[in-house]
């Protein structure tokens, strides 16, 4: 079922988010972008008919100002994914207390004050669309554990843990769920030796590439009965 409503997709000017912004829009979803940094693929999605809003999520000023905007023009949403992330390291960090912080602002913080400040929108949309959603791009890390990148593996289990409560304050007509990714697809800059060591990781081993988290994101969508649950996408990873 295609919503009528807006659907919101954060981070959505590079990789996995900007793929969801194209599949959704080529399926006939009114979608809406928001892009931290000016790139050329905006101008792309702009011409496709994708709303691309630039909004910074770091500090609380940002997040207040993106969620003024888009309640000055919009009644209603038919979703929302909160795509965008930080990807930080303790290894060289000189100030871990502003790494935890910069990581929570984004993973936890910005998804909790947004949820809330968009549940009259989403109400509204899922009665314009028989539903409407919340979904939160988690990591596969949140469930084991990272020695290397301790504070971002936190805070996306702080995300993961917000599934469940607002699953349950938004039910029956907002659907809220997780999707816990590991690897889908490298970085240009990832050397043959990273590669390999990564690919050994899952089961499967293989660079399954943007596609499918596009398909996870449809999946949830399209379902009538569920909410509260994660998709992981990690291979076979939890079983090496």
């Amino acid at each position: 079922m295609i919503r009528k409503m807006p659907i919101i997709i954060t981070g959505g000017g590079q990789r996995l988010g900007l793929a969801c912004a194209k599949a959704l829009v080529a399926k006939g979803y009114n979608v809406i972008i928001t892009y931290r940094k000016a790139r050329k693929d905006i101008a792309v999605l702009e011409e496709q008919g994708i709303t691309c809003i630039q909004a910074d999520f770091s500090t609380s000023a940002g997040v207040d100002s993106f969620t003024s905007n888009i309640l000055e023009r919009y009644s209603a949403l038919g979703g929302i994914i909160h795509n965008a992330s930080e990807w930080e390291s303790e290894e060289g960090c000189s100030n871990t207390a502003i790494l935890m912080e910069n990581m929570w602002q984004v993973h936890v913080f910005a998804p909790y004050r947004i949820n809330l400040a968009f549940e009259a929108l989403l109400c509204a949309g899922a009665e314009q669309d028989g539903q409407a959603d919340i979904i939160h791009m988690t990591d596969y890390v949140a469930e084991k554990g990272s020695d290397k990148h301790i504070a971002y593996a936190a805070s996306k289990a702080g995300l993961a843990n917000l599934t469940s409560s607002f699953a349950k304050r938004f039910a029956p007509h907002i659907k809220v769920n997780s999707i816990a990714p590991s690897l889908l697809m490298f970085n240009s800059g990832d050397d043959d030796d990273y590669r390999s060591k990564a690919l050994r990781k899952s089961l499967l081993r293989k660079e399954p590439g943007e596609q499918e988290g596009v398909l996870a994101v449809q999946y949830i969508l399209d379902s009538l009965y569920m909410t509260g649950r994660t998709l992981s996408l990690d291979g076979g990873r939890h079983l090496v």
